[in-house]
């Protein structure tokens, strides 16, 4: 084993497992809470069940620890990076499209008042 401070097994189980697994559950349940206009709140429940399933994977698959506190909070953040990051790129647009009157998207993760 080579633990880091990111990863515990490898960084290619790393990058499969936490990036493209929890990070892509992770975006589509962000736009998921957005589209249903729920809270950022309940969006960071939803990310500690699912940090949960990730660090499972890790032990199922890849030997990892299972009750790792550490290795959780790790899989934790950058997930709840990529759920926030789905939810603000959906909310852009729900604004930009709902309030079209008032408001004109500004990037993908933003709005801005309109005739600014």
């Amino acid at each position: 084993m080579e633990n880091s401070l990111l990863w515990e097994v490898s960084i290619a189980e790393f990058i499969l497992v936490t990036l493209f697994l929890g990070g892509g559950t992770a975006w589509m349940t962000g736009r998921a809470v957005a589209q249903t206009w729920r809270t950022p709140l309940q969006l960071a429940w939803y990310m500690v069940i699912l940090g949960l399933a990730v660090r499972f994977i890790h032990f199922a698959l890849f030997s990892g620890t299972l009750l790792s506190g550490y290795y959780f909070v790790v899989d934790f953040l950058v997930i709840l990076v990529f759920a926030f990051l789905g939810m603000r790129f959906t909310r852009a647009g729900q604004i930009a499209r709902q309030y079209s009157f008032a408001f004109t998207r500004s990037g993908p993760f933003g709005w801005r008042p309109k005739g600014n």
